[in-house]
């Protein structure tokens, strides 16, 4: 077997020097660094080339062209960067090569998930006897639970969809809040319960699905909830919702890709109070807690649903044992030692860690709210999370703020539109990112806002003084 050993190490330094770069570099990549990309775009030669000599290339012409999220400034969207337990976990799962469909092939892969989904419900505090898939991120985690709530509410119902079908079958209500994540419409639209046909409940605000503002619900029905709006961080009332539902024998499914990891903040808990009422629960595992992508998790309570949804048997593959069989919980058979990553990032922050991770993040949320206001700019939303709006003006100064400071590269934010008003948005979800980092970050915020508000005014003299 060829000695691997040397690549590995290089590839150790390389990605040692890139990630220790990035605290100084700029966040985004330099349009020289992006215009070297054009160097990948060759025909595929014919020869193969010495694998130290491809590594190389990845990096010298990669590397440079990358978006620094894995350094603790980035906060364009919810996403974490990757701890060093995870990323080293990840290394030796690759290296592992495991197939993680069944236990019997890939026994070591399969404890370490069963040991995940043990901690994570106990984390939580979800019933220990829900059943639970490790997916590709929320909106795979979507996609398995609701074809899990589309069984069992169809089965109640006397239809067996796994068998049959939805021609014919009885009608789904889907009910959701009217500022529902996208990857909630796009699974909708996988599972066949339609994108356009869901019933739409108004929402307060801050973006909180009205509890009293519930229709009628009749016959089969799934009410999807979020905690953590991409926009507000506001969580719907979770608990109120799945009283009325349960009151109708309606399933209740919670978006929860980044909201659900309040449940372990003591500060935070309250806002997903009654979370464990829900049948269903979809999150990412690279948001929060902070593991390499691609990483989600979907739990569901009733695990017969679940499983009557996603497994599947041929002559070919083991006999059901008495042992968890990871592929009858998730869409792949065929994936990744997802939870790996997740055992040694929960492994190295113990409760405590995870818990500091988010609450520190929360307070820097609050932190960037309460400097942009005292300079004078308008937050737009009631900080409970990790997420803050800002408008600097009118929606032609805000986005220019935003892309100037995108230029700037101290950090990088991204715009959004919510409820009618343009806005910069911060989401802090790193473990890498400090007290430090937010200070010097509000100060690149604020120099690009009143560098442009000084251009303005500059501009506006000019005029009247002609």
């Amino acid at each position: 077997m060829h000695d691997i050993t040397p690549l590995l190490r290089e590839t150790a330094d390389r990605a040692a020097r890139y990630l220790e770069s990035l605290d100084e570099r700029s966040v985004a990549p330099a349009s020289d660094a992006i215009d070297a990309l054009a160097a990948f775009d060759v025909p595929l030669q014919n020869e193969a080339i010495d694998p130290a000599k491809v590594l190389a290339q990845l990096d010298s012409i990669g590397s440079p062209a990358t978006m620094a999220v894995a350094g603790p400034r980035f906060f364009g969207y919810v996403v974490g960067g990757a701890l060093p337990a995870s990323v080293a976990a990840n290394w030796l799962a690759a290296a592992w090569d495991q197939k993680t469909a069944y236990a019997s092939a890939s026994p070591a892969t399969s404890a370490l998930e069963h040991v995940v989904l043990t901690w994570m419900l106990d984390l939580l505090r979800f019933p220990p006897t829900c059943a639970g898939g490790f997916v590709t991120g929320t909106t795979a985690a979507h996609i398995t639970a609701l074809a899990a709530a589309r069984h069992a509410v169809l089965a109640k119902a006397g239809w067996n969809v796994e068998a049959d079908g939805l021609f014919g079958a009885p009608p789904i209500t889907v009910i959701v809040g009217s500022e529902a994540h996208a990857s909630l419409y796009k699974a909708l639209g996988v599972v066949g319960l339609g994108r356009s046909r869901v019933v739409k409940v108004p929402v307060d605000d801050q973006g909180r699905m009205r509890a009293d503002a519930l229709p009628r619900i009749v016959g089969p029905t799934i009410v999807c909830a979020q905690v953590g709006s991409v926009n507000t961080g506001a969580c719907d009332p979770v608990g109120e919702i799945c009283d009325v539902a349960h009151a109708r024998s309606a399933w209740v499914h919670i978006d929860g890709a980044f909201g659900l990891w309040a449940r372990v903040a003591p500060s935070r808990a309250h806002l997903v109070e009654g979370l464990e009422l829900a049948d269903s629960w979809a999150t990412d595992c690279h948001k929060w807690l902070n593991v390499p992508y691609d990483s989600g998790m979907a739990f569901v309570r009733d695990g017969n649903a679940l499983r009557a949804a996603m497994a599947v048997t041929a002559e070919y593959l083991p006999a059901a044992s008495a042992q968890r069989t990871p592929s009858d919980y998730t869409l792949e058979m065929s994936r990744r030692a997802r939870g790996v990553d997740l055992w040694a990032a929960l492994r190295s922050l113990g409760r405590s860690g995870l818990a500091e991770l988010v609450e520190r993040n929360c307070r820097q949320a609050r932190r960037f709210a309460e400097g942009l206001k005292d300079a004078g700019f308008e937050i737009l939303n009631d900080v409970v999370l990790n997420q803050v709006l800002v408008s600097f003006g009118d929606a032609k100064t805000t986005k220019r703020v935003v892309s100037e400071l995108q230029n700037d590269g101290t950090c990088w934010c991204g715009d959004t539109v919510w409820q009618g008003h343009t806005a910069m948005r911060i989401s802090v979800s790193s473990w890498a990112t400090t007290d430090a980092d937010v200070e010097r970050s509000l100060e690149a915020m604020i120099r690009v806002a009143r560098r442009g508000a000084l251009a303005v005014q500059h501009v506006a003299n000019l005029a009247g003084s002609t």
